[in-house]
This record gives C-alpha cells, structure tokens and sequence, in this order.
C-alpha cells in the first residue's frame, strides 16, 4: 500500500512595508481533515483569514510561525530574512510536532536552505493548499503585530496601513520621523533616517 507523501507548504507575509518584521509559516494538512476555502492570503478578507487561521492550527497536522525582525532585514536583506523566516518556521515545526516532511513546497522562485528536499513553485499559494494555508498563518500573524505596533506607535496608523507605503504611511513618516521598527533599508525610510527623532 503506497503511504501517501507528506508536502509542507510554506509561504511569508511583509516583504514590501516599510516597517515590522517579515513573517512566514510552514504547513503539513492532514489529508483526512480537508480545510474549505484556502486560496491566497490576499485574496480573502481578513475575517476570513482569522477564521481559517484558526481551522488550520486546529486541523494541521503540524504548523509553525517564524519571523525575522526589521534590524535583521536591514543587516541581511529582505529576500535573506524572508528565505531565514522560512527556514525558522520549518525547523520549528519539524522539532515541534511528531512528523517530518517528504517534500518542502515554497511559494516563490527561491528555497531555503533546509535538511528537506524542497521546491519553489511561483504562484502556489494559489495552486497548492498547503501553501494558501502558510500564506495565510504567515499574514494573520504580520497583521497581529502591526496591530500591536499601532498601539506602541499610534502617529504611524499601522493599523490602517499594516506597514505598506501608503499615502498615509509616507506623510506620518515624513511628519514624525522614522521608528524603531521602520526598515533603514528601505528608501523612503533610508531618505528619512538621518533627521528621525528615536
């Protein structure tokens, strides 16, 4: 009888605001306990991403989220700290729960460098479930740190923007100055950086 293969998705949420860390999880479905409705974080609301994000960690046969913070962008890059959150998510969930991946499938073009064979598939979190349901662990957990981010600094209305370059994210930037989670990398953080107030 042919065991079928155990596939991790794997997705990250935060590449492109300005501020905030960049997050990603990693996903095993249990094939006996089929998930309605996963598709692309961001094509669903947020309602119900926070509904499924719940159904997935009740339903999955293992999970993790991971995170690389905005010093650790800066100091490595975007694309190196989201490939580093995604290898974090991995070895968290594979130490965390019973079972091992066969296979490692990431959305993108890029792998991490993992002790699992892996692929990278463009667009799979709108062809691969596994991934949808990284995609969006990885976005609910990014917005519930802008939320708390939005409370420790109100003047930037992260709640409103989630970190992204917004109108409105460009103007509190350009009024108040650059935050302690603002990414220094980034250039219209980078423009700002040298008159911000920490």
């Amino acid at each position: 009888m042919q065991v079928s293969q155990l596939i991790c998705g794997v997705d990250e949420a935060g590449r492109g605001p300005l501020a905030g860390s960049v997050y990603a999880a990693a996903v095993i479905l249990d094939p006996s306990r089929p998930i309605a409705g996963l598709a692309d974080s961001k094509k669903i609301s947020e309602k119900k991403r926070d509904a499924l994000s719940i159904e997935i960690k009740q339903h999955a046969l293992a999970w993790a989220i991971a995170s690389c913070n905005a010093a650790e962008i800066d100091q490595i890059n975007i694309l190196q700290a989201s490939l580093l959150a995604m290898k974090r998510a991995i070895e968290m969930m594979s130490t965390g729960f019973a079972v091992s991946p066969d296979l490692v499938q990431v959305d993108g073009t890029h792998c991490p460098k993992i002790n699992f064979p892996c692929v990278a598939i463009v667009q799979g979190d709108s062809k691969v479930q596994a991934i949808s349901a990284a995609s969006i662990l990885a976005k609910v957990a990014r917005d519930a740190e802008l939320y708390e981010l939005d409370k420790q600094y109100p003047q930037y209305g992260f709640a409103k923007h989630k970190g992204y370059p917004t109108a409105l994210h460009l103007e509190m930037l350009t009024l108040h100055g650059v935050s302690p989670t603002h990414r220094l990398s980034y250039a219209p953080v980078k423009k700002l950086a040298t008159s911000s107030q920490y």
